[in-house]
């Protein structure tokens, strides 16, 4: 059973050899490491062409925005089962993709997920904010709840059968795809109740106020045309990362 990583970049010189490193330290035998660059200017092209391997697979094109470069990646990709490995993340051990291929063994799931830690950028061992994800039902997406994205790993089939990211969405499209696969898609998901990858904060949604905003709209106009809320869903979204930031210092 294939596994393909996905990885979208553009001028992450500074974090992009960590994750190539993590993907390669997984001990799992069959990993594909797509990596989709966008034109890098700043030297990610040459930390990946001295970094990558024969499961490295690289190509560098002008896209159209983070999820239209998902889309090719996932497009090019060869594996049973697909998940994504941002440039900036990295896996929390070595044997993640193992637990993955566990548990996709059972070719009932469609896919899998599990807990996901926010560290400092400055310093990938000060954690920030834990997301512990808990057992996934369909009543909770009325609640704002949505698995971890960089955790997931979904059965190439879901993408077939129910499309890939809308890159007309510029923030929240993996919400939307999230919400289609699972509400629509009737996805069935397996939770790992661990530590599967760790994200440096700073991500693409809080930049600013006027990013926050422009999230806060895409993520309703997710939740009305998946057919899982409305306002109060979206206000329950936001609500509960909170308790995400009080968390036990000993969590690995």
């Amino acid at each position: 059973m294939k596994i393909s990583i996905v990885t979208v970049v553009y001028n992450r010189a500074d974090t992009i050899g960590q994750a190539i490193q993590s993907v390669q330290s997984q001990c799992y035998f069959d990993i594909e490491h797509i990596i989709q660059d966008g034109g890098s200017t700043d030297g990610t092209l040459g930390v990946i062409r001295d970094l990558g391997n024969a499961n490295t697979c690289l190509i560098s094109e002008r896209d159209e925005g983070i999820y239209d470069a998902i889309n090719r990646g996932i497009s090019r990709s060869t594996g049973d089962i697909i998940g994504l490995m941002h440039s900036d993340d990295f896996f929390a051990d070595d044997h993640v993709i193992e637990r993955v291929a566990s548990v996709m063994q059972d070719t009932k799931v469609d896919g899998v997920y599990g807990d996901l830690q926010y560290v400092a950028v400055d310093d990938p061992t000060r954690v920030i904010r834990h997301w512990r994800a808990g057992l996934f039902t369909k009543a909770l997406l009325r609640k704002g709840w949505m698995p971890p994205h960089p955790t997931l790993y979904l059965r190439r089939e879901v993408f077939d059968n129910w499309g890939l990211y809308d890159k007309e969405m510029r923030i929240a499209a993996d919400y939307d795809a999230m919400l289609r696969y699972l509400n629509k898609g009737n996805v069935t998901l397996e939770y790992i109740p661990e530590v599967l990858v760790k994200m440096r904060v700073g991500g693409e949604s809080n930049r600013t106020i006027g990013r926050i905003i422009k999230k806060s709209r895409e993520d309703f106009t997710a939740i009305r045309r998946n057919n899982v809320g409305g306002i109060g869903t979206l206000i329950l979204k936001n609500l509960t990362k909170i308790p995400q930031f009080i968390f036990k210092k000993d969590r690995r």
